[in-house]
């Protein structure tokens, strides 16, 4: 062979490996998990909370992993928006969207109030199927970001009303916020005269004709639009976000050519919102267990597969110790449902006894609920804390209610929360957002390309170049 044939060999195979190479980066199937709220200490703290138990109140060093801090690829990623230290989720929405930061409450415009375009655009026209999808309402911020285009987040029916003109081909969530306005309550009418089949329930949803081209799935019936219930309290026919990964996959899997879905938790934040820690770490056990199933699917289509996990911030300031170098999450499992079902459970107590609650029916509820007496011994000062909030709340009844952004709970059990906290040892710098970083984890075709400190704004990028989008 000459130096010419030499030469021309060593150029062709080069090409062939490269050709080689990028083909099999390229995923065909892109799962895009966002753990609202979620951020390096939530994930460290559900490690900490499922290696703990009931029996073992104090520290257990062994740690549990979640099958995503198992991925291969482990980095994190900041949140701050265009014009803000600490974003807000269709900030954050937006910049996970679409590559570009914007202003605060913006969806899927930028900082000029133009219409941005999202990743599952690019996915939509480059042939594959889109799925969006969530544990709130499909027009919330998150889930709102990856469709719509909107100068505010709370334009909630401006905001379903684009859904039809997307063409995506699945949608799932609680249901919708705009169908609470009682002067936009045509809006699931609207959505199906824009050729969508909308499905109750997981169980309708596989019922289904196998022809059935674009879905919207939201709760049944009598369930809320706008949140799925946490984990913690979950009864069997709530929808939840494993069948709704599930049922994505079902819906998307029929485009031969491949699918980008993006799936949230929705209801991380929400419970980081109420500094309610329990719930919180149930949540994202939640959000794991739907990654398991896409790992499932990862695992027969290897090659073909990348799965990407991140947040749009951190909500809370959540802290794992309060000074004394040991954590007693342990605590935490006797916690039987979230803060806003006690005050449910509160207010149901003083409707059957009519507005006349002593404190030994008060105790047994906590007791009942939390843990506390017992299961649970607790000091002097913490006992007298919801003593004094009884006496506020029950007896002369000037306290008032304890707000946060997605709930108005009763003073008592907040005060119980606050007493949990302080047993398990854990703080909490405020009700809001953070500027705290985020995880990031990936698996699967091109998941090398997310190894370094980014911003959230290189995630939708750096997805969109491993997959060639356009």
């Amino acid at each position: 062979m000459n130096k010419k044939m030499k030469r021309s060999f060593s150029v062709f195979l080069m090409l062939f490996v490269a050709v080689v190479f990028a083909s099999a980066q390229r995923p065909k199937y892109v799962f895009f998990f966002i753990g609202d709220g979620m951020g390096v200490n939530q994930v460290n703290g559900t490690r900490v909370f499922i290696s703990s138990s009931k029996e073992e109140m104090t520290d257990s060093v062994s740690i549990k992993q979640l099958l995503m801090t198992t991925f291969p690829v482990a980095s994190v990623a900041t949140t701050h928006s265009a014009t803000n230290r600490v974003t807000d989720s269709a900030a954050s929405g937006t910049a996970l969207a679409t590559g570009h930061k914007t202003y605060n409450h913006a969806i899927g415009v930028d900082v000029n109030k133009q219409p941005l375009t999202s990743i599952a655009y690019k996915a939509k026209r480059s042939g594959y199927a889109v799925g969006i999808a969530s544990t709130v309402g499909i027009d919330h911020a998150t889930p709102a970001s990856f469709y719509a285009h909107q100068t505010s987040r709370n334009l909630y029916y401006e905001i379903a009303s684009e859904l039809p003109a997307t063409n995506f081909d699945f949608f799932a969530g609680s249901g919708f916020f705009a169908s609470q306005d009682k002067d936009h309550t045509d809006i699931l009418t609207k959505i199906e005269e824009g050729g969508y089949t909308i499905v109750r329930g997981y169980d309708e949803f596989e019922t289904l004709p196998s022809k059935t081209e674009k879905v919207i799935l939201i709760q049944k019936e009598g369930k809320s639009p706008t949140d799925v219930p946490y984990a913690i309290n979950r009864d069997k026919d709530d929808l939840t976000l494993t069948q709704i990964t599930k049922a994505a996959i079902k819906q998307l899997s029929k485009n031969k050519k491949g699918f980008f879905v993006m799936l949230e938790g929705g209801k991380i934040d929400w419970a980081c919102h109420g500094n309610d820690a329990a719930t919180t770490f149930r949540e994202v056990v939640d959000l794991d267990q739907a990654v398991k199933v896409a790992y499932d699917f990862y695992l027969k289509h290897p090659k073909e597969t990348l799965i990407v996990i991140t947040a749009d911030h951190e909500t809370g300031g959540l802290a794992m110790g309060t000074g004394a170098y040991h954590l007693n999450f342990g605590a935490l499992h006797y916690q039987a449902c979230s803060i806003d079902k006690l005050t449910l459970a509160f207010n149901q107590l003083r409707k059957e006894k009519k507005n006349k609650v002593t404190w030994e029916e008060a105790k047994n509820l906590l007791s009942e609920k939390m843990g506390f007496w017992k299961h649970i011994a607790l000091t002097w000062p913490q006992e007298r804390k919801l003593h004094d909030t009884f006496e506020e709340s029950f007896v002369n009844k000037d306290a008032t209610l304890d707000e946060n952004m997605y709930a108005q709970n009763e003073p008592l059990a907040t005060a119980a929360k606050e007493v949990m906290n302080s047993i398990a040892l854990i703080s909490w710098a405020s009700n809001g957002h953070s500027d705290g970083l985020v995880p990031v984890y990936a698996i699967g075709a091109g998941a090398d390309e997310f190894k370094s400190t980014q911003e959230n704004s290189d995630i939708p990028v750096t997805i969109e170049r491993v997959a060639r989008y356009k």
